[in-house]
């Protein structure tokens, strides 16, 4: 019965090494984990912090009562497949008081439920069984569905799974999750492996925010330029050390003067001039009344930076500085270093027509 504390995951470096059939590699998505609970013609949605999100996936409710059994529980991730692949800003659109735009935003960019486990089926709790049983059961129990309700693609080969870790990037996807044949099930408890996507691109350094101590650089305001030479705020890079928050300052200060001038996102100290574009310095409903001013530089700064992936063009997570790369035009770096092709795979699991080629 909900609420239900989902099985959770730890972080890894590499894809484990074991005997083929001891572990089984998934990809990990990129949505809103999600308990499926179904009790006849009654459906509870269940998140990852055990909170409900049924009313917000109304789309969803009928395809569960017609084609999941009529008493299940099961895992799985809520996602929005875009022609881009997974879209998680869209996603996050659809988490909104307004049943009015719950509605629409069901028609215009539905969600679909990706099942990677089976908790209780009828009157059977499985979270007892070993993982292989209860992944044979839920195909078993998912053979008829169709979207929006899918099956999570399974492997116990790790070549196959590495290829997906370097392929599956372009549609969004976090990594991949590796998961032992034998454990039980065993909620609130990180007990599976995720491998997540480590990247590193060349970004431009536009600008800076002081820490909020008023000590230093707090973060770098990274960019990359589209193919018509525009530059895009990407996020940013921070998480510096005392130390190297005050190197900072000195490293930056001969791109402060004229930083402003001619600078594309000189308007960002200007409310009315953001709309509906996020920018940094834009209040939002995220900051809180926070400090969000910033100090332009001078686009001619180059920055080698980590991070594990993009949301709609923006990093999902703050970048991890590496180093300047003074050998490196600032006009080097656009987005088209990021370009990944959305695998077949994908196509094939959500219907070629959602994707381009």
């Amino acid at each position: 019965m909900p609420p239900f504390a989902p099985m959770l995951s730890k972080a890894a470096d590499r894809l484990p090494e074991a005997p083929v059939g001891e572990v089984l590699f998934e990809p990990k998505w990129d949505g809103f984990r999600c308990i499926v609970f179904r009790d006849g013609e009654e459906v509870v949605l269940g998140s990852r912090n055990e909170k409900p999100l049924t009313r917000y996936f109304p789309e969803l409710l009928d395809p569960i009562r017609d084609m999941l059994p009529n008493r299940c529980v099961l895992d799985g991730e809520v996602v929005v497949a875009t022609e881009r692949g997974l879209d998680f800003d869209a996603l996050g659109q659809r988490i909104h008081p307004a049943e009015s735009r719950i509605n629409r935003l069901a028609v215009e960019t539905p969600a679909s439920f990706v099942a990677f486990d089976l908790i209780a089926l009828g009157d059977d709790d499985l979270t007892t069984r070993p993982f292989g049983e209860r992944r044979r059961l839920l195909a078993e129990t998912m053979a008829t569905a169709a979207p929006p309700l899918h099956l999570s693609p399974i492997t116990d080969d790790r070549a196959l799974a590495a290829d997906w870790f370097e392929r599956f990037e372009g549609a969004g996807f976090d990594g991949v999750m590796a998961k032992p044949v034998a454990d039980p099930y065993l909620p609130n408890k990180r007990s599976i492996l995720k491998i997540k996507h480590q990247r590193t691109a060349d970004m431009v350094v536009a600008g800076y925010r002081v820490h909020k101590d008023g000590q230093g650089v707090g973060s770098l305001l990274l960019g990359l330029h589209d193919d018509d030479g525009r530059l895009w705020s990407i996020g940013v890079a921070s998480s510096f050390t005392a130390a190297r928050r005050l190197e900072l300052v000195d490293e930056l200060a001969p791109y402060v003067d004229g930083g402003i001038e001619g600078h594309p996102w000189a308007q960002w100290g200007e409310a009315e001039a953001h709309g509906e574009t996020r920018m940094p310095g834009a209040p939002s409903r995220w900051s809180g009344g926070k400090d969000q001013s910033w100090v332009p530089l001078r686009c001619e700064l180059v920055a080698e930076v980590g991070f594990q992936g993009l949301t709609s063009g923006r990093l999902r997570h703050p970048a991890k500085f590496l180093r300047w790369r003074p050998d490196k035009d600032a006009a080097e770096c656009r987005y088209d270093q990021l370009d990944l092709a959305v695998p077949v795979e994908l196509r094939q699991l959500f219907g070629d027509d959602r994707f381009t080629a």
